[in-house]
């Protein structure tokens, strides 16, 4: 039983944990997907998944720990949105410099009159863009002569389909060929090293690939263009796969961190957290398509037959606009495949602190140097999706308050756009201004 007075000490390291969160945020920045922010630092106490024992954790959850995962507010003037000009020293990656080219609007800036094409699932493409642009003065050079790497922002996932609403991408090898053809005729950069220190950004389905259906993907497999180049991608298995015959590095989904922030500040001073197990998305009955392919490789169908009446288990199939409230009321949190093995859910997890159950295999997770997947989170292989009431059940009598103060660390350095650079500035090899010994 917790006392009045335990309370107030909780409720005390509470705010002097949220005041070193502030600290922390403001000597950072993001570009990608969103951007976790410190938690509290309080224990669980240990739980197991029966009915008669609820899981409880302390008081409301905060946008948590793996700063690698999410982005702050930082936008350009030039596109219409207030500065904010983030603290990165260039000197931390090795005098890093990047040069983003100016496209005509068609490329980029046109999209954003659909207000979805800066807030959807694959908006990390126009996060990372706007990202990059704040950094002038720091690795952001407006010589492309003192560049080590050249950025092309090119926007393929705004193509909302007028039948569906998903974004349609059909259209994107040409597009990207067109902008390569642009900076190769205008500058003389991309044509000294056929695009290999030239970096472009692929946040769908299949990535480098540009193709929604993984069969096609494989079929077409990287735009030749493109092999060359850098590509940063949401795709990524530990496998050998046509989609990541390219040098890429796997970067996190897009979440409005707006959204998270909202979640969070609506949930109640202290929260019990009474769902379980929960999954709110796609679960087919018959996964067999018009295609004729099978969705999520049948694995989400078969979480809805064998769990859609077990009470430990919360599966909903229909949207809901506040579901973020309901994933910072579980436990466990179900991050299947869809199409694709990735899924925004395992960002959406973490920063509300929910266990992220990821049931993909072979995923290659974003960041792993900066985030410490195997201490918070748990993996699933999908022959044993028959099994996972049971190995839930297990994970809560041993080790899932150990998983939950994984959750609760404190940030380390670096948020997404800083994972990105400290990634780019290890490929300094493919910079032809240092080859050239010009610093």
């Amino acid at each position: 039983m917790i006392t009045q007075k335990q309370r107030r000490t909780e409720k005390g390291l509470c705010f002097k944990h949220y005041y070193k969160w502030i600290l922390c945020f403001s000597l950072t920045l993001y570009f990608v997907a969103s951007f976790f922010v410190d938690h509290d630092q309080e224990d669980h106490p240990s739980s197991s998944l029966s009915p008669s024992n609820p899981l409880i954790t302390n008081p409301k959850p905060k946008l948590l720990p793996s700063r690698a995962m999410f982005e702050s507010k930082i936008h350009d003037q030039r596109h219409g949105f207030p500065l904010q000009r983030p603290n990165i020293r260039t000197d931390v990656f090795n005098n890093l410099k990047i040069y983003v080219y100016d496209l005509p609007s068609k490329f980029n800036k046109d999209w954003l009159a659909n207000e979805r094409c800066s807030n959807h699932l694959f908006a990390a493409e126009v996060a990372l863009h706007k990202a990059l642009l704040s950094l002038d003065g720091d690795v952001r050079t407006e010589d492309p002569y003192e560049a080590d790497f050249f950025f092309v922002p090119v926007y393929v996932s705004c193509n909302f389909s007028t039948v569906n609403g998903f974004p349609a991408i059909g259209h994107a090898r040409s597009l990207i060929k067109e902008a390569i053809d642009l900076v190769s005729a205008r500058y003389p950069f991309w044509n000294r090293t056929s695009g290999s220190d030239h970096v472009f950004a692929a946040t769908h389905d299949f990535g480098s690939c540009f193709h929604t259906m993984e069969d096609r993907a494989i079929t077409d497999g990287v735009p030749r263009m493109l092999r060359n180049s850098i590509v940063l991608q949401t795709f990524g298995v530990t496998y050998k796969h046509p989609c990541q015959e390219v040098e890429n590095v796997v970067i996190p989904p897009y979440i409005s961190p707006e959204s998270l922030r909202k979640t969070q500040k609506n949930i109640p001073a202290a929260i019990e957290r009474d769902i379980r197990v929960f999954f709110r998305g796609k679960m087919e009955i018959h996964p067999k398509n018009i295609s004729g392919r099978f969705y999520s490789k049948r694995i989400r169908t078969e979480i809805w037959r064998s769990y859609g009446g077990d009470r430990r288990f919360y599966l909903q199939r229909q949207r809901f606009a506040g579901y973020q409230s309901e994933i910072a009321r579980s436990v466990f949190c179900l991050c299947p495949l869809g199409w694709a093995p990735w899924s925004p859910r395992l960002v959406e997890s973490v920063a509300l602190g929910c266990v992220p159950v990821i049931i993909a295999d072979g995923i290659r997770l974003p960041f792993p140097s900066a985030v410490r997947w195997p201490d918070i989170s748990l993996t699933v292989a999908e022959r044993d999706v028959g099994r996972l009431g049971d190995i839930l059940e297990h994970v809560a009598a041993t080790n899932l308050s150990d998983i939950q103060k994984n959750l609760e660390d404190p940030c380390i350095e670096g948020d997404a756009t800083w994972q990105v650079l400290e990634v780019l500035s290890k490929k300094l090899n493919r910079s032809v201004r240092r080859s050239n010994n010009v610093l």
